[in-house]
């Protein structure tokens, strides 16, 4: 993150653009190379396939301990050549019954881990990649999708130093979000998903960003977010992160089911579990599929198990308030006619 915010690998990367010099270090591609064999990171994946975007070949920059990224460089005014993963999208969809949810980088995330112009305004920049966000969003639901995830990890990080400047930063960083998602369909769910950072100070910008969904990292934090968002009021469907997907470690179904009933107890929502959703804290693009799979069969009994446990409770309710009612009914004449007496 330090390197995104130093000006001078940013100064490099321009200057390598504009005079290309040949070296074994840094060579840069064409802004459309074909998409190589293994998914590239979240920015990289979505930069490969929008105009005004470059990058290099051997650019590295360290995300977290051995992952390295590759940050696009923004050379040019962002627009959209074509959808971006729709084609996914009826891949996935055509072998399930189930609902499959598109998933996007979101517009503030795509600029503070790209490295940006500097002849115009970040919020400029911000609201092309949006307006080309809300074209794919658009394709998406045409193709039938009707859950849709705009991810934002790097809202925090493009927070000025100085805290009197943050409210213009948050405003035009919710603006952004909110034009990439703005021609969404009424039936159309509208996720989010916050990690890599603390949020408890800037709370009031995420409720400003009126996802239907929050996810959010949350397995090592011990419900500190979860906690924060109920104190605030948050008043939205979550999804707090029931497992820790950079360790190798394969959750237990009684480990998961104790994370779920935590959620409730914090009072989010009122204690309202039906608007809990059940989800990693992240994306698995770090682990080996014989973690990912019993990982996420387990994940699923414990919802399950807590579904029925919620059922279950809610069934004994509406049968304490039936065998209630006739009583009421019974003696509310008679306490009315005390009463006239």
């Amino acid at each position: 993150n330090a390197c995104r915010s130093d000006p001078r690998p940013s100064s490099l990367f321009v200057f390598l653009l504009h005079r290309p010099i040949p070296s074994p270090h840094r060579t840069l591609v064409p802004p459309h190379p074909p998409v190589p064999p293994l998914c590239p990171p979240r920015v990289e994946y979505f930069g490969l396939k929008l105009d005004g975007y470059s990058f290099t070949e051997h650019g590295w920059v360290q995300s977290y301990g051995s992952r390295y990224v590759r940050p696009p460089i923004v050379s040019g005014n962002v627009t959209r050549a074509g959808p971006m993963t729709v084609h996914e999208y009826r891949l996935a969809q055509a072998v399930t019954a189930r609902p499959v949810k598109g998933m996007l980088t979101g517009p503030v995330t795509m600029l503070n881990w790209s490295f940006p112009r500097k002849d115009v305004a970040r919020s400029v920049q911000a609201f092309q990649i949006a307006l080309a966000l809300r074209q794919e969003m658009e394709d998406l639901e045409g193709a039938g999708c009707r859950i849709v995830q705009v991810d934002e990890p790097a809202l925090r990080e493009g927070l000025p130093l100085k805290e009197r400047r943050w409210a213009r930063y948050l405003d035009w960083a919710v603006d952004a979000f909110k034009l990439s998602v703005a021609g969404a369909k009424p039936e159309t769910q509208v996720v989010t998903h916050l990690c890599y950072s603390s949020f408890e100070d800037i709370l009031p910008a995420i409720d400003a960003m009126d996802a239907d969904v929050l996810t959010i990292e949350n397995s090592r934090s011990d419900n500190e977010m979860v906690l924060a968002l109920a104190s605030a009021g948050y008043a939205r469907d979550i999804g707090p992160g029931v497992y820790d997907v950079h360790s190798p470690v394969v959750p237990s179904v009684e480990f998961l089911v104790d994370k779920l009933r935590s959620f409730s107890s914090t009072g989010i929502l009122g204690g309202d579990a039906r608007r809990i959703w059940v989800n990693p804290d992240c994306g698995l693009k770090t682990r080996r599929w014989a973690e990912v799979l019993p990982s996420l069969r387990n994940m699923v009994q414990a919802a399950a198990i807590l579904r029925a446990e919620v059922e279950g409770a809610e069934g004994k309710q509406q049968g304490a308030k039936a065998a209630a009612q006739p009583q009421a009914q019974a003696h509310g004449p008679r306490h009315a006619c005390t009463g006239c007496h």
